[in-house]
Formats: structure tokens, sequence, C-alpha cells
């Protein structure tokens, strides 16, 4: 059973060295994605979760502190953040800092590895729009977790129970990370011959994952960091940032 958190906290300490060299040159909050960019130039991204805790037009105090900052105040806010706001900042900060591993396979919609049969049941926890017909079309039994009413309908949580321990195949979406629930739902999973955690949010940091059973990691890496900053600032979401973003799957063990 895993801790709420280990992820993150995980990928504090992995990065935590590395991120006392960088300064924070950029960060923009947008509407549906945090950007930060580095002093060297990389930039990471994070997708932001729908937040009603905040009650005041202050949503972050510390506003126009954040450049020139040192990168490894911000990367401690996977850890010690206050709410999802902060952490995605943190994941962020930490996607700006992973350098892509070497042994990546690109440039293929992430489903053609998944190799999907007719009939396996499918769970895709957190809504993926664009790959519902995809998986619906190779004959695979797909049921949906999502927490926004708006998106879709919630399930129970026992037919979450049931779909997340019957299913063979898990995709789950790395804001769940920025919740604090992934560990909460690969707790709830019985053997899954595959686990793909999803979304430009994905860090790509294969080691955090030790021990998880995830064996996908479908994430982004920036390739041009200014369009990216730019369209994030003016509320831009996936479809926007997509041409300037250069997407990873790493098959782990």
């Amino acid at each position: 059973m895993f801790k709420s958190g280990t992820i993150l906290n995980r990928l504090y300490e992995t990065l935590a060295q590395t991120a006392k060299d960088r300064q924070i040159a950029d960060l923009r909050l947008g509407l549906s994605y945090v950007g930060v960019k580095l002093d060297n130039g990389n930039a990471g991204i994070a997708a932001l979760v729908p937040d009603r805790s905040f009650r005041s037009c202050t949503v972050l105090k510390e506003a126009g502190t954040y450049a020139g900052a040192n990168a490894s105040d911000l990367l401690g806010y996977l850890v010690e953040g206050q709410n999802s706001l902060h952490r995605a900042i943190g994941l962020a900060v930490a996607n700006s800092l992973i350098k892509a591993p070497s042994d990546q396979t690109e440039d293929r919609e992430a489903t053609t590895y998944f190799n999907l049969q007719p009939g396996e049941q499918v769970v895709m926890v957190g809504l993926f729009a664009p790959l519902v017909k995809r998986i619906e079309a190779t004959g695979a039994i797909l049921t949906v977790i999502e927490k926004n009413p708006e998106r879709l309908e919630i399930l129970s949580p026992g037919d979450r129970q049931k779909a997340l321990k019957e299913c063979d195949v898990a995709i789950i979406t790395a804001t769940t990370l920025l919740n604090h629930t992934f560990e909460e739902m690969i707790n709830l999973l019985g053997s899954p011959r595959l686990i793909a955690l999803m979304g430009p949010s994905t860090p790509l940091v294969p080691e955090v994952f030790r021990d998880t059973c995830v064996n996908h990691l479908g994430g982004a890496v920036v390739k041009d960091p200014a369009r990216v900053m730019q369209i994030i600032s003016e509320g831009g979401g996936t479809p926007a940032l997509r041409p300037y973003l250069r997407f990873v799957n790493l098959l782990l063990n």
C-alpha cells in the first residue's frame, strides 16, 4: 500500500540537488496549465486542477517574487504545497528540470502501445476524451472514473472500486498526483497487465515509480518554451499547446 504523496516526495528527493543550481526565469499561471521556464532555457508544464478553496482575490501571496527565485524553493511545493495550485507549480518546476531519458519511444498515439483486445476491461481515471473512441473501437470495455460531475456521471464508490479491481488495463491521468489521489487509485487496483500514467503533467522519471507496477509513462517535453508560455498566459489548453510539445512514451519494466 502506498501513502498519499509518495510519488511527489520521491520526485522531490530525486531532483532537489539539481534544482539548487537553477533559477526561475519565468512562471505563468493560465486557466488550464502552469508553465515554468528556467534560467537555462528549459521549460516544463503541469495541469491545473480546479480548486474552490480560494476565497479572495489573493490566490498566491508570493506573486511577483517567483521570477529570479531558486528553483529548489518552488520544487519544495511538491511536498510542502498547501493546495493543488502549489503542487502544480512544483510539478511544472520538476518537469523543467527533468532530462528526457534516451530510451524513449515517441510520435505514436499512446493507445497503440496498449495492444487492447476485444472484451478487455479498461478503466480510465480522469476523462481523456480523445482516447475514448479509439479504445472503444478495439472492442475493449471502457469504464471512466471522473471526479468532475460537469464532465461525466460520477460512479458510486462501489462501482469505482469494482472497476479498478477487475480491470485489465488502467489509464490514469497525471493530475491524480496533484489532488493526491494517485496512490489511492493504484492501491485499489487488482492485477492489470498494464498501468499507464498519462498526460503532459507526467514526470518522465521511471525510478520514482519503482515498485508501483506502473509500466507506461506518457508525457510531454516542451520544445518551444516561448510559444508554450505565451499560450498558457492566454488561457490555452492541450490542443493549442500540442504543436509546441514533444510527446514521449516510456515503456517501463
